[in-house]
């Protein structure tokens, strides 16, 4: 398969699985990345630093669409991780982001973005793009928010994936 055609998928591991379900796509000859985050730990007789998977549960694997069935056969694969009733796919760009952010620093943490009722974002794509709204509503995959321009409020219910926290960035999924 080309590797034009391969994509990065976010799967979702039975718990505290990621290193084994990482190990057994190697073996599968499927590409895949684990990310470890280097962490000290503390016990009571010393201390040491161990590496840790980034995200519980997600493992990353870079696959051609007709090697999506193959992966679910992984012992210790529970599913993809949906996005608009399909499996997520995850840009190059970003598996490279966390590749370097992973080398340049340790014991990093991973905090889920919430958006939340009155947050102020930043809308990415179409006709109001790049341009600040409020938060009025959030519902599974969209977001109600309000605009407000030349005196008027305009309401806009928009995709989740075309906004990002005004401050932040977001995967883009």
């Amino acid at each position: 398969m080309s590797e034009s055609k391969k994509k990065w998928h976010v799967i979702y591991t039975k718990p505290r699985w990621e290193k084994k379900v990482y190990n057994l796509l190697i073996i599968n000859n499927l590409e895949a990345y684990c990310p470890l985050n280097r962490v000290r730990k503390k016990w009571s007789d010393r201390i040491k630093w161990v590496e840790e998977p980034l995200f519980k549960s997600y493992v990353f694997v870079r696959v051609a669409e007709n090697e999506l069935p193959s992966v679910r056969m992984v012992s210790g694969v529970v599913n993809f991780v949906y996005w608009l009733s399909k499996p997520a796919i995850v840009k190059d760009k970003e598996i490279e982001i966390i590749q370097k952010f992973l080398n340049d620093y340790h014991d990093v943490q991973a905090i889920p973005v919430d958006l939340k009722i009155d947050s102020t974002i930043t809308i990415r794509k179409g006709a109001l793009m790049d341009k600040k709204a409020k938060v009025v509503r959030v519902f599974n995959n969209k977001v109600q928010v309000v605009i407000e321009s030349i005196g008027y409020a305009l309401m806009a219910t928009i995709d989740k994936s075309n906004v990002v926290l005004s401050g932040n960035s977001r995967f883009e999924r």
